[in-house]
């Protein structure tokens, strides 16, 4: 039962410091730096960072897979410290690696997993026969798991953090690896499971993903959130489009940049190595004079494309990089 109102997740000051010794020195590496989040019922909440964010650091906090350095947690309404064994009987959680047994059958391991959670016989094949039909697994149920392709693997991931009906499914980097197909196929999932009343938490470094799925958006850098809002507010707050401008070398894409700084005053303009982002009102009309003044001072543009404000733009707004450039 949640007694919290409409929020099914809380966090105040939410951290994890994780501790080792090299050498008999003692190491400390701080991967969550104070995260507070409210997640509403019934949405689903894209929590977005590169990797090493602490994207799935937080999300194995969240589901009792690791204890807190400290703050306070609230998750269906149970305080994290305190009620653990009833925070797992309302949440599922799927990992990005998975946690099929791969010898059985996806039919034996829907039954397998529900038992785990204590459901009696005749409820736990009535639930995996529902999952089968909801993810479209007739066809392969009754084959080993570890002949399934990739697509077909996550569904039946995805299906086993259902088993028990939760009230909350957390979903880490739930289409990586995917190819595009099969990631379209399972954001129309993810999205029926809202459409009954599941709450969706899913961290991913994916920004269309995000875009696409998400009622409400985190985004994450280096173990803190730095700005959180709907696709649509976090995509409103650049205020304006974004010209970007890819140059022969680095050296070259700085001397355009100070050219452009010069012209173009009211431009916010950051440069990666040989790629210039020019963040500018009504960029329709600016890309004309732009591509004129490089002209006249001799620098050429090997390509140049018009963007309006995409996640990838805040990001870059509040990090100084790009997400899609990241590789940490």
């Amino acid at each position: 039962m949640n007694q919290n109102g409409d929020f099914i997740i809380e966090t105040t000051d939410l951290k994890k410091t994780f501790v080792s010794k090299v050498k008999g020195k003692r190491n400390e590496v701080e991967a969550v730096k104070g995260v507070n989040l409210t997640v509403n019922k019934g949405e689903i909440f894209g929590f977005l960072g590169p990797n090493g964010a602490g994207k799935s650091t937080t999300q194995k906090m969240l589901s009792t897979l690791l204890t807190p350095t400290s703050g306070t947690v609230k998750i269906v309404g149970y305080d994290l410290s305190k009620n653990q064994e009833e925070i797992r009987k309302n949440i599922g959680y799927v990992s990005q690696a998975g946690g099929s047994d791969q010898a059985a059958t996806g039919y034996q391991n829907l039954i397998l997993q529900a038992r785990l959670y204590g459901l009696d016989e005749k409820t736990a094949e009535n639930n995996a026969k529902d999952l089968i039909k909801h993810f479209q697994m007739d066809s392969f149920a009754d084959r080993p798991a570890g002949t399934y392709s990739g697509g077909q693997l996550r569904r039946l991931d995805v299906a086993l953090g259902m088993t028990h009906n939760p009230q909350l499914l957390l979903l880490d980097e739930p289409t990586t690896g995917l190819d595009p197909q099969s990631r379209a196929y399972m954001w129309g999932q993810i999205k029926k499971l809202k459409e009954k009343g599941v709450t969706i938490f899913l961290t991913t470094h994916y920004m269309e993903e995000a875009d696409k799925l998400c009622d409400t958006i985190a985004i994450i850098d280096n173990g803190t959130i730095i700005t959180k809002g709907t696709p649509t507010e976090l995509k409103n707050s650049i205020g304006a489009d974004t010209v970007v401008l890819g140059f022969a070398s680095d050296d070259v894409a700085e001397k355009a940049e100070k050219i452009l700084l010069k012209n173009f005053v009211d431009a916010k303009i950051q440069r990666e190595i040989n790629i210039l982002h020019l963040q500018i009102k009504n960029g329709d009309g600016a890309v004309p004079n732009i591509l004129r003044l490089l002209d006249t001072n001799n620098f050429s543009a090997q390509s140049i494309t018009l963007s309006k404000p995409s996640l990838d733009d805040v990001f870059l707004k509040y990090t100084g990089r790009s997400l899609r450039e990241d590789k940490e």
